[in-house]
């Protein structure tokens, strides 16, 4: 076999191009993978970003609910109390009890409307990604067209 190349055969450059300089579908298969690689590793971490601040909101709020909860079980409690006693003796030890009962259901009131603010914050949840991504689908879409 002697150095030269027929009318029939390629001769490929150092880059994977046809000596006419044109890339090779092996070339073109690779680049594209290795594109989509790195867009779909560049979504990822957008993602991450994103949903990090979501999951800190909603895991605050999570939290000002679950106390919320506690204090108003506390509250109620306090509220059954002062039935009990006021039922039992006419005036002052309910009216304590109910006082602090009272307190407790604001004190849960508050620390409810917190955490209702937490996780409205929290929303939406990742629209830079989901811009990307839309972006990126209505460009592959536009490329398969053409082709």
């Amino acid at each position: 076999m002697s150095g030269t190349t027929g009318p029939g055969s390629t001769s490929l450059g150092s880059t994977g191009s046809p000596a006419g300089g044109e890339p090779t579908t092996g070339r073109l298969v690779h680049d594209l993978t290795e594109q989509t690689r790195e867009l779909v590793r560049g979504e990822v971490a957008l993602a991450k970003a994103e949903l990090g601040d979501t999951v800190k909101h909603v895991g605050i709020g999570a939290g000002l609910f679950g106390g919320a909860g506690l204090i108003a079980l506390y509250g109620v409690g306090a509220l059954v109390t002062a039935a009990i006693a006021g039922l039992a003796v006419v005036l002052d030890v309910w009216l304590a009890a109910l006082i602090v009962g009272v307190v407790l259901l604001a004190v849960a009131g508050v620390a409810a409307l917190l955490g209702k603010k937490q996780v409205t914050q929290a929303t939406p949840a990742v629209p830079a990604t989901q811009r990307g991504v839309q972006r990126d689908v209505a460009t592959l879409k536009e490329g398969t067209h053409r082709g």
